[in-house]
């Protein structure tokens, strides 16, 4: 037998990424958090003397601050900090051939179709496996461009002129606890670099993979635009289903220049063991536009709400959700929309999902202050709920100071007709069939917003997670 067909028979397989690879690591900074922990990750990066004050600083501000009171804060005393591995890799740098990619990682993101999407639509890939990236290629026309995408590592080391100037300044390390968290601990994650003028014509991608047990992923991604550039950026998170809690913790500092645009789509399928504990921020400036796209599938408790500072004069930000909460799984997602400047515009729609005792909630804050003018929102929150036993929570925080703006907001909970599902079911349906259509048709405007490779992808993803709620 040869060695790839053994590390295939050793995998667990399942359609909705649920699979795992023996774990070989020659890094680990063992578990518990501490600068001694800090003092590994520093060194093994080998880093300047600032990003390891950086991150004790960082670490400080953790435990100084308490665990949020509200949200579903409740949940999260679940989290033991001290039994979690926050570093893990195989050693190895990241590669710009696919073809040197270890191979157990190489499997594990052929399985989930990373090379192939990238030969098709993509204009650059970033592969992360744990906590570092194991691949990360962009189109030589765009490094001709000056387009830079790689890793953050690579980024504070080859790039630091650009990095330090916005490295957490749109998302500040003492913002929440998390952000404190991931400012201590991060690993990997891209950095972006948009020349002005430079309007990339194909997504650029990167895939987040959470491999082991008992353990944390700290990505840190920051893209810059410059200029009247435009980006779209997507990114991809899966992991396996073990016994005990897994912890992702991201920071997403997005900074959009002058008549830039930048577009960030996310399609989670964490499994029901994570964590999801994420900031998302942008920085818009005059007449930008920063638009998140956003679809929640999985995790146990996500607790997420990208956001865009309108800095700049007629500068748009835009938030655009989808979450499916299943049983034993809560989805607390949302929006953030400052107005900073006159004319600023924001839209926020956002539809959720309620399956079995799942429980999704939208959390949003709004917020134009008195000396602005021009300034315009729409908030929309609809809700589906599947059955009785589904739960689902709106807390929209609109405030809208002075005469001289314009806001409206919509909410509707709907739950699915028996009569609806009972009609499918007399055409040849199954019950799980007629769900799946009743969800998609809910969401199918905002699908229409993925990339063609990415609404199927949640489509299909849909599909299963009706499967297992009913019968």
């Amino acid at each position: 037998m040869s060695q790839d067909q053994a590390t295939l028979d050793a995998v667990t397989i399942d359609d909705s990424g649920d699979f795992s690879f023996p774990e070989d690591y020659q890094h680990d900074a063992g578990t518990g958090l501490n600068e001694a922990t800090l003092d590994y990750i520093s060194d093994i990066k080998k880093e300047d003397d600032w990003i390891r004050d950086f991150r004790k600083k960082a670490l400080k501000i953790f435990n100084d601050k308490p665990m949020p009171t509200h949200w579903a804060s409740k949940d999260l005393e679940n989290i033991k900090f001290q039994d979690i591995r926050y570093y893990l890799s195989q050693g190895q740098k990241p590669t710009r051939s696919w073809d040197e990619v270890p191979d157990d990682v190489k499997q594990t993101f052929e399985r989930l179709g990373i090379p192939e999407k990238e030969r098709k639509f993509l204009a650059g890939v970033e592969a992360q496996f744990d906590s570092e990236a194991a691949y990360s290629n962009v189109k030589e026309e765009l490094e001709k461009q000056g387009v830079i995408f790689v890793n953050s590592t690579e980024g504070l080391r080859e790039h630091p002129e650009i990095f330090r100037k916005w490295f957490g300044k749109v998302i500040p390390t003492g913002d929440n606890k998390f952000s404190a968290l991931n400012s201590a601990v991060f690993s990997g994650g891209s950095f972006i670099y948009v020349p002005p003028g430079v309007k990339v014509a194909h997504p650029l991608q990167a895939y987040f993979r959470i491999n082991a047990e008992n353990f944390g992923q700290f990505e840190r991604t920051l893209i810059i635009v410059d200029e009247g550039a435009e980006v779209t950026y997507m990114e991809g998170c899966t992991a396996p289903k073990f016994e005990t809690a897994t912890l992702h913790s991201a920071v997403v500092e997005l900074v959009a220049m002058k008549d830039a645009k930048i577009q960030y789509i996310t399609v989670q399928n964490w499994s029901n063991n994570v964590f999801n504990l994420v900031t998302k921020r942008g920085l818009a400036h005059e007449n930008a536009e920063i638009r998140w796209i956003d679809c929640n599938i999985g995790s146990r408790l996500t607790m997420k709400y990208p956001g865009v500072i309108m800095k700049g004069r007629k500068a748009r930000g835009e938030v655009i959700s989808i979450a499916l909460a299943n049983d034993g799984q809560h989805q607390d997602t949302g929006a953030k929309m400052i107005h900073a400047a006159d004319e600023t515009t924001s839209n926020v729609v956002s539809k959720s999902i309620s399956v079995g005792k799942g429980r999704s909630t939208y959390r949003g804050q709004v917020h134009i202050p008195k000396h602005l003018k021009g300034c315009k929102n729409n908030t929309e929150c609809d809700a589906l709920l599947i059955n009785t036993n589904s739960r689902t929570d709106t807390y929209p925080a609109i405030t809208v100071r002075g005469n001289k703006h314009a806001t409206q907001h919509e909410a509707s909970v709907s739950q699915v007709s028996e009569d609806q599902i009972f009609y499918m079911q007399q055409r040849g349906l199954s019950e799980a069939e007629a769900m799946s259509l009743s969800v998609n048709g809910f969401i199918n405007d905002l699908a229409r917003e993925f990339p063609m490779e990415y609404s199927v992808e949640l489509k299909r993803l849909i599909d299963l997670e009706m499967e297992g709620s009913v019968g």
